[in-house]
């Protein structure tokens, strides 16, 4: 296995190193690549990407999907990885997806649990540990092959809400998805401007949009008008 990660950014700069730096601690042999795809950041996101050794890009294409996309293209490796900057995966990652792909999965993801003490948060990471779709997400960072990624498709470029689970829905569909029982670390700070429960009920009424056929800037503009959260690249 040679795994590339690819990390889509925009004005992640206090999180990127530390990202990085916990990537390259648990790789533990040279069979992995570090992608960080910008948006078009206007803090040293890519700057501190750079000194520390990953390759870094600017996306032609501002939204997740692009970016992600992008740094496919760009990468060497066999099996790819997608983490948002704002993630810690767990220490065992690269042995983890290593081991999925021996016993003939393709494709996968962890759960995830968030970096705050908040009792209520912990009813989320406690769904992720059922092995459904409706608990996936792309915040729990997600492996794929190379093969598989050719055979299910890119990531939707015209897609900037919901396009982590629309390619999980293709990919669930189409491989042989392994769910680690291990929990991703994810940030909470969407919870610190919006309480838990408008959150959930954000999400839900984004799932039901996307269910129902709505258009992106239909999604789009609901979830602003729900919720206080910080500036995306689109």
């Amino acid at each position: 296995m040679y795994l590339s990660i690819i990390i889509p950014t925009y004005n992640e700069e206090n999180n990127i190193q530390k990202l990085i730096q916990h990537l390259q601690k648990h790789c533990n042999n040279n069979s992995f690549e570090i992608i960080v795809v910008d948006a078009g950041s206007e803090d040293n996101t890519l700057s501190k990407a750079s000194s520390l050794g990953a390759k870094t890009f600017i996306s032609p294409v501002k939204g997740r999907a692009g970016q992600m996309n992008f740094g496919v293209q760009q990468a060497v490796g066999n099996v790819y990885y997608f983490v948002h900057a704002d993630s810690l995966p767990v220490s065992t990652f690269f042995e983890d997806i290593q081991k999925a792909l021996h016993s003939n999965f393709n494709c996968g993801s962890f759960r995830f649990k968030f970096d705050s003490n908040k009792s209520i948060l912990k009813i989320n990471s406690f769904f992720t540990r059922f092995n459904y779709l409706f608990f996936r997400g792309g915040d729990q960072t997600i492996f794929v092959t190379k093969a598989l990624w050719e055979k299910a498709g890119t990531f939707k470029e015209e897609m900037l809400i919901m396009e982590d689970y629309d390619f999980l829905e293709r990919i669930w569909k189409q491989g042989k998805f392994k769910l680690i029982p291990k929990a991703t670390l994810v940030s909470a700070r969407k919870y610190d401007e919006n309480s838990w429960l408008k959150v959930q009920l954000a999400n839900l009424k984004i799932v039901k949009m996307y269910r129902t056929g709505a258009s992106q800037e239909e999604m789009i503009a609901t979830y602003h008008n729900l919720l206080k959260y910080r500036a995306n690249a689109f």
